[in-house]
């Protein structure tokens, strides 16, 4: 049996938590294909001690966004990623995996765990920031704010209430969502402080031989586009959403394409 027939198969336990039948269907698949050890971590820990013991054998996460992103992360801070191709079987609500279709993931768990066995590997670029954090979808500045999970808290009631009785005029709203950005394209000044802008977002192009698409958002004008392998935005304190991830504040990033960076085995064309 080669290489490409031994899978290490890392269960995310969200995945087991959420969905268990379709997990199961993933594991029947895998292992009636292939040599599959079955890994069921439950910490991120365990997770990451799994990927670092998988040999010759080829990563598979049974998981949504998060799982693939955290894999992706730790493969490349371990300089690991060249090596070889991801695979991802989706579990998890339709909203979680977005960059995985985007991607071009199959929807169906049958047909994802099949692409497994039978599909081809596909370079992709990787957009990489100066802190060693990895994008692989989209990357928005600033940040979109993210809503609290589950049932609300005294605390909450109490803001919202506050939120209530003291609703700001429509003028002090629109002045909250302009932000004072400095932003540079492959050294190219696209955007400075002294300009008002409502947001930044990027995402790496696929097929675009290491360039990643950029809008900026000014207030009541036509966005701003360019492709550039580098993007630096500095300016006051500010938060950015890469893919389900919220980070900052920081006063200054930089995020590269990395060209062919890593790979992603897809169903063949």
């Amino acid at each position: 049996m080669s290489a490409h027939d031994q899978l290490l198969v890392v269960i995310d336990p969200v995945a087991r938590r959420n969905d268990g039948e379709s997990v199961r269907i993933a594991k029947d698949v895998l292992c009636a294909g292939a040599d599959a050890k079955i890994c069921l971590p439950d910490s991120p820990e365990e997770f990451s001690r799994a990927l670092a013991r998988r040999g010759s054998r080829r990563p598979v996460v049974v998981g949504d966004d998060r799982a693939l992103l955290r894999t992706v992360t730790l493969l490349h801070r371990e300089r690991e990623l060249a090596d070889g191709a991801l695979s991802l079987v989706p579990v998890g609500a339709p909203g979680s995996l977005e960059v995985a279709y985007a991607l071009g993931v199959p929807r169906s768990t049958v047909a994802a765990a099949r692409a497994v066995l039978d599909g081809v590997a596909h370079r992709l670029d990787l957009l990489v920031d100066d802190s060693d954090g990895v994008v692989l979808g989209d990357l928005r500045i600033p940040a979109v704010r993210v809503e609290a999970t589950g049932p609300p808290t005294v605390w909450d009631t109490c803001r919202s209430l506050v939120r209530t009785l003291v609703r700001p005029a429509p003028a002090a709203q629109a002045a909250a969502r302009v932000h004072r950005l400095r932003v540079e394209a492959d050294g190219v000044l696209l955007s400075d402080v002294s300009a008002p802008v409502e947001g930044v977002s990027v995402r790496s192009l696929r097929g675009g031989a290491g360039l990643a698409a950029i809008t900026i958002q000014p207030p009541s004008a036509p966005p701003v586009h360019a492709d550039a392998r580098t993007l630096t935005v500095s300016g006051p304190d500010f938060r950015y959403r890469a893919d389900t991830v919220v980070s900052g504040p920081v006063r200054r990033r930089t995020w590269t394409v990395r060209e062919g960076a890593w790979g992603l085995t897809l169903p063949k064309d």
